[in-house]
């Protein structure tokens, strides 16, 4: 006669999680069969009385205790090694679907879809994206960018990057721009507001009301934003948004404007009246480099916070909209962190000189 199954020997923590994995609602099936095969082991149950318990065959129930028995929950949730369905798709298989999307288009397209590639290669669309996933390819997605060909692009670099992580004593930093031709949209039909089952919808055609433009100056330390609409873009109206910065700074502290390199900036009466007024530096971007001002990113916000979704019957409405959430953000304001160094910069920048020459040759 085969002498009884011992109880599988278990401690009083493993058996509080075997418990919990057997009543989990959310955790694999089988994971959930092996916790309750496990507990009836321990409790002594014969491998043939747990198999039919839980629904298994006796080898199985008797792999389980074995492998308890050498590694207790460690690994629990893993597939040992050799066990689990077969891949039914090869990796030379696997590997041309890679090679194809990062090398190749599908005809009279730009890029590669579940089905097209799917198609191409005779695999299952969710072949295809199951591959992708794991792969971190999104064929679908683009990103736009340009590197800047500035002369003085590491020098102006390090000289922003340095007012972020290392502002000067006694001074104020201000990321200032202009958004320029911010237009006064109507549309053409009242908006249907949301309710349950339906989002608020708005025309897709709109009336033109004029337009206005905005200056605005990021206090990088605090997040407060100074802001002027003015109707035009010119070096009066620069003129005249610096003496608003002036008036609304102390006195006794330096202002450090980061602002980039359109042409207004540099205008001579420009230069003469900061001749007159020293505790103005200004610092320039390099060239197609506007990621480098942080009040772009205010302006995001601004953008799809209160004026994408808007409707302005005048350019006095679009004005009020967009001070009114000026000083919404200035009531609780918060300020954008820099953290990229700028060597770390440059290293990327390099690297992306590096594949653009490897692309052009």
């Amino acid at each position: 006669m085969r002498p009884a199954t011992p109880p599988l020997q278990m401690t009083d923590g493993q058996r509080e999680i075997l418990k919990t994995l057997s009543r989990s609602v959310t955790a694999p099936h089988r994971e959930v069969l092996r916790a309750r095969a496990l507990l009836l082991a321990g409790q002594g149950l014969a491998n043939t009385a747990v198999a039919v318990e839980v629904g298994v065959s006796p080898s199985t129930v008797k792999a389980w205790r074995e492998r308890f028995a050498e590694q207790g929950i460690v690994k629990f949730a893993e597939v040992a090694q050799g066990r689990g369905r077969k891949p039914s798709i090869s990796e030379a298989t696997i590997a041309e679907i890679v090679r194809a999307t990062q090398e190749t288009k599908p005809a009279g397209q730009t890029h590669w879809s579940c089905r097209t590639m799917a198609k191409a290669q005779g695999v299952s669309p969710a072949t295809v994206q199951r591959i992708w996933s794991a792969r971190g390819l999104k064929p679908h997605l683009v990103k736009t960018f340009k590197l800047s060909n500035d002369p003085k692009f590491e020098e102006k670099l390090i000289d922003v990057v340095g007012l972020y992580l290392d502002p000067p004593d006694n001074a104020v930093v201000l990321c200032m721009d202009e958004k320029s031709s911010v237009q006064a949209l109507d549309r053409t039909q009242p908006s249907l507001p949301m309710k349950k089952g339906r989002a608020g919808t708005m025309t897709h055609d709109y009336k033109r009301h004029g337009t206005t433009t905005l200056f605005a100056a990021l206090n990088v330390l605090t997040g407060v934003v100074v802001g002027q609409c003015l109707p035009r873009h010119r070096h009066e109206e620069f003129l005249k948004f610096l003496k608003t910065i002036d008036s609304q700074t102390p006195q006794g502290l330096a202002v450090h404007l980061i602002l980039d390199n359109y042409a207004t900036h540099k205008h001579p009466n420009v230069q003469r009246w900061l001749a007159t007024h020293p505790r103005f530096h200004l610092h320039f971007t390099p060239t197609s480099s506007s990621w480098l001002n942080l009040v772009e990113r205010w302006f995001r916000n601004l953008t799809d916070k209160a004026l994408r979704r808007g409707v302005f019957h005048s350019v006095p409405d679009l004005i009020l909209a967009i001070e009114t959430y000026l000083q919404t953000n200035n009531d609780n304001p918060k300020p954008f962190i820099w953290t990229a160094s700028a060597e770390a910069i440059l290293a990327k920048v390099r690297r992306g000189r590096v594949t653009l020459t490897q692309v052009a040759s």
